[in-house]
């Protein structure tokens, strides 16, 4: 059983730098099988879910070389039809991006239904949706789902999403880039890295525009080519490490990252207590541990992220008050975690799609299990926080999307180790 250990209590102060956005890269690096040529991508987080997809995109037949840390040249001219390698898919969640950009590239896909954390019903009906107004044929069994030229053959279309979805706007962006007409995605997510895939896959000579609004306009183009793109940097491991702050107290730059993508999460640190210096691409964080009662609803961007809600919550089990914390995006995602802080003295009442957050001075060190990414990544920042020792087991999970954790904490003054039983 590989586990974290951390002894709490210690202030966290010094510098640490933020990698590649994880929620970005397993988009962009699925969008190079649309690319005839080398792409050359930069700030590539090195976390078991871009690993994964690079392994499936090599089994497809790309040539892939890691120029340098962080730095991956992909080349997947001669990549062929085969299926993906569904073992591999099965082991995260973003892989069905592998159905829109197999779809653009060569009309048909078959792909294995993903896996990846498992905190709540997740559907890709709005995926499929799209897929068919571009003119699939799409069959679903329980494991795949297969998708070939329909008899109208692919083409642009006007698709409305029927609630905000970020897999979704990705999958018909990557489905439509290639095909012949214009396609407009209405009501479609406005987050950063649906931005960051829009700008990679225009830098390669895509025609996509109004990324990061609720109307996406995409108009096909015959081929892509090579280029070089930089991964814009990770909104939510920022995010991560500025409530481990505010929650341990302290003094720590965080560098490399894009504080306009931060004021969702910052303004309601701040609400709490944290003081914050913007940069042009840093933020300072201080704290002295003492942060007051607030109130959070998740929202799609730009509101609250889904995936800082684990993160504050554990901030507000120790601010003084009752905060209340409302999940809009998926509701089940207090369940595991929530209960995983309540054996550390954390006092959660869950009503619905409510935390009931009363704050008490200090949790205690515990034995606690991560059940999924986000909400292992709040149980390292409560044992940061806690009285005692704290074991982190089911660390998997947070290796998932947080690069070089432990050596990260360590250079801020945590008291934190990765152990391997």
């Amino acid at each position: 059983m590989t586990r974290y250990e951390i002894k709490g209590g210690n202030l966290l102060e010094g510098t640490v730098t933020i990698s590649g956005a994880k929620n970005a890269a397993v988009a962009i690096l699925p969008a190079a099988l649309l690319v005839k040529g080398k792409c050359r991508v930069e700030n590539v987080p090195d976390i078991s879910d871009v690993r994964i997809l690079l392994d499936i995109l090599a089994d497809l037949g790309a040539k892939i070389h890691h120029e340098a840390s962080g730095v991956v040249v992909l080349d997947c001219t001669n990549i062929s039809e085969k299926k993906p390698n569904p073992e591999l898919v099965r082991k995260m969640r973003a892989s069905y991006y592998l159905m829109g950009a197999l779809l653009s590239r060569f009309h048909k896909a078959d792909v294995a239904l993903p896996g990846g954390c498992n905190f709540a019903s997740r559907p890709i009906d709005q995926h499929i949706k799209g897929f068919m107004a571009l003119g699939a044929d799409v069959e679903e069994t329980e494991d795949y789902v297969v998708l070939t030229e329909g008899p109208n053959g692919l083409h642009g279309n006007r698709i409305s999403l029927d609630v905000v979805s970020v897999g979704a706007t990705v999958n018909i962006m990557l489905a439509a880039t290639l095909l012949p007409g214009q396609t407009v995605i209405e009501n479609a997510a406005k987050e950063p890295h649906i931005v960051d895939l829009a700008n990679f896959l225009n830098t390669m000579g895509a025609h996509i525009s109004g990324a990061g609004t609720d109307t996406v306009k995409i108009r096909g183009v015959e081929s892509l080519q090579g280029g070089t793109y930089a991964i814009i940097p990770d909104q939510i491991e920022a995010g991560t490490y500025l409530a481990a702050v505010a929650a341990t107290g302290g003094n720590v730059l965080v560098r490399n990252v894009i504080p306009k993508h931060m004021d969702c999460i910052t303004s309601k640190l701040q609400e709490m207590g944290a003081k914050f210096i913007n940069y042009d691409d840093a933020i300072r964080v201080q704290s002295d541990g003492k942060l007051r009662h607030t109130t959070v609803k998740t929202r799609p961007y730009p509101g609250f992220p889904t995936d800082m809600q684990a993160q504050i919550c554990v901030c507000m089990t120790l601010a003084q008050g009752i905060s209340r914390l409302t999940e809009s995006v998926y509701e089940t995602r207090f369940f595991g975690y929530c209960s995983e802080l309540t054996s550390m003295g954390a006092d959660i009442l869950i009503n619905g799609k409510t935390a009931i957050v009363t704050g008490h001075e200090k949790l205690k060190g515990a034995t606690v299990r991560a059940h999924d990414l986000r909400a292992g990544a709040a149980l390292v920042i409560a044992g940061l926080a806690a009285e005692g020792t704290t074991q982190v087991e089911n660390i998997h999970f947070v290796e998932r999307g947080y690069e070089r954790l432990v050596e990260k904490l360590r250079a801020l003054g945590a008291d934190i180790r990765r152990i391997e039983d």
